[in-house]
């Protein structure tokens, strides 16, 4: 399998509190982690610790965070051949509050990933040429994704993309709806993309086709403790949630989704890729942190033989 991930890649500042602080209000935390973050890099070190074959593209910035950034992808190997780094801004961050129930705010800042531009891209054109699945998400700039999926899909390969963060007042692009083979909101960015905020599987079932009606081929809607709906080449289903502990979902989002190219790439069809992708995202909550929260195979196709498929 060849999973290439272009996404974002940033340090992330963890802070653990009992609940999440209201506005203009200052709160005692319990704990802080420093950690490898960012959507893109989340994504490729789950389809790493699965056992997948993932090409990580992006860019830090020259500083200690974009130093700490490849060392720690080192130790999860996942190689820094494809990462790009630019003197001339900061290595993106993220700083996180989470809650005891596992509920978390997060605000990002782009840094070096958004000085990513389509010639990045065209720098690599095999790299992308070559993908089976091309993992996207919205921690970079639009132009970019753009001319990444139009390669993928024109060698051949499928693009999965994930539509966060949803961007203030919707997101609206016939060109990227046209050309990615999935989609994968959950239930934020589903209103944001369609005006309807899921909070069952027959509101999904809506959503999905209106998402559908923007041109989208997959719509795969993450309902978080609810489950997940999909419609997609005609086929829709629903994935019941798996009975786990949370303690944290920071990065359950991007374990889904490197499991959906991970169970792809290996050839299972969309039911079947959606259900382990859902145990992924599942496994994430149990375990702090955002890119070390990913699980193993092991540890998926355990969650998995403990509790029956849907009929």
């Amino acid at each position: 399998m060849s999973i290439v991930v272009f996404g974002s890649i940033n340090i992330d500042v963890s802070v653990y509190s009992d609940r999440l602080p209201k506005p203009g209000e200052t709160l005692h935390g319990n704990n802080y982690a420093i950690g490898l973050g960012g959507k893109g890099c989340n994504q490729a070190v789950a389809v790493r610790r699965l056992g997948g074959d993932v090409h990580l593209i992006g860019q830090t910035g020259d500083d200690e965070f974009g130093a700490a950034a490849r060392r720690e992808l080192a130790t999860l190997n996942v190689s820094d051949d494809y990462i790009a780094s630019d003197p001339g801004t900061a290595t993106g961050m993220a700083t996180i509050s989470i809650d005891s129930a596992g509920e978390n705010s997060i605000t990002v800042i782009g840094g070096a990933n958004m000085s990513i531009t389509a010639s990045d891209v065209d720098a690599l054109p095999d790299v992308f040429a070559e993908a089976e699945i091309l993992l996207l998400q919205l921690e970079i700039p639009i132009s970019a994704l753009r001319r990444a999926a139009g390669v993928v899909r024109q060698s051949g390969g499928r693009v999965i993309l994930d539509p966060a963060p949803a961007p203030e007042g919707g997101f609206d692009d016939p060109e990227i709806f046209s050309s990615v083979d999935f989609m994968t909101p959950n239930e934020n960015e589903t209103e944001s993309l369609v005006g309807l905020r899921p909070a069952s599987a027959d509101d999904a079932a809506i959503a999905a086709q209106r998402l559908h009606d923007k041109g989208l081929r997959g719509a795969i809607i993450k309902l978080g403790a609810q489950g997940v709906y999909y419609s997609c080449d005609g086929m829709q289903g629903f994935v019941p949630p798996f009975a786990v502990d949370p303690i944290d979902s920071v990065a359950a989002g991007d374990c889904f989704n490197g499991g959906l190219a991970f169970a792809l790439a290996r050839g299972d069809d969309v039911a079947t890729a959606v259900r382990f992708a859902a145990a992924c995202g599942a496994l994430a909550t149990t375990r702090a942190g955002a890119a070390s929260a990913a699980p193993t195979l092991d540890d998926v196709n355990e969650l998995m033989n403990g509790q029956a498929p849907p009929t």
